[in-house]
């Protein structure tokens, strides 16, 4: 039986950092981040399920997708790809296409760095862009400790592409 080895998510207020210990390789988590399976796991019955998915999985190529909520609202979202390393490393701009209550549109930069350890992959995210904005600094934490957890729950179901 697999199970989190650990899942960490914590801010400073400018900058989150999330961590999770996967029982999956990092070329299966890559495409899970990358590729139409966010449709599949990123989310969760009573808070939003991702839909419409796109990417153009090249350096300055754009990504979009929409969390619709459990109460039928369409939240757009996207950015671009800024540096991509297979299966290793992302790095994408971020912003919301609507007024979000703590962040609004401001953009952002996540980076999810993919290291293979002997059970799997160590997943680290780094999302900054935050800075004086401390509220949805740890807002988001609390967000991507819930995201690692549908991945984690997702990767145990069986349920994760071969890569």
């Amino acid at each position: 039986m697999m199970h989190v080895l650990n899942i960490q998510s914590m801010t400073n207020g400018e900058t989150i950092m999330a961590l999770a210990e996967i029982e999956a390789s990092p070329e299966r988590i890559f495409s899970a981040l990358v590729t139409k399976q966010v449709e599949c796991w990123w989310g969760s019955a009573d808070t939003y399920r991702m839909v419409d998915w796109s990417a153009d999985l090249r350096v300055g190529g754009r990504w979009t997708v929409v969390a619709r909520t459990a109460d039928g609202r369409d939240l757009p979202a996207g950015g671009e790809f800024l540096e991509i390393e297979t299966p290793r490393q992302i790095v994408q701009t971020r912003a919301y296409g609507w007024d979000h209550p703590t962040l609004g549109r401001r953009q952002t930069t996540v980076a999810y760095l993919l290291e293979p350890i002997a059970k799997g992959t160590r997943l680290t995210i780094c999302h900054g862009g935050f800075a004086g904005l401390s509220n949805a600094a740890s807002e988001h934490a609390g967000g991507w400790g819930r995201v690692l957890a549908w991945l984690q729950a997702h990767v145990e179901a069986g349920r994760l592409a071969a890569a």
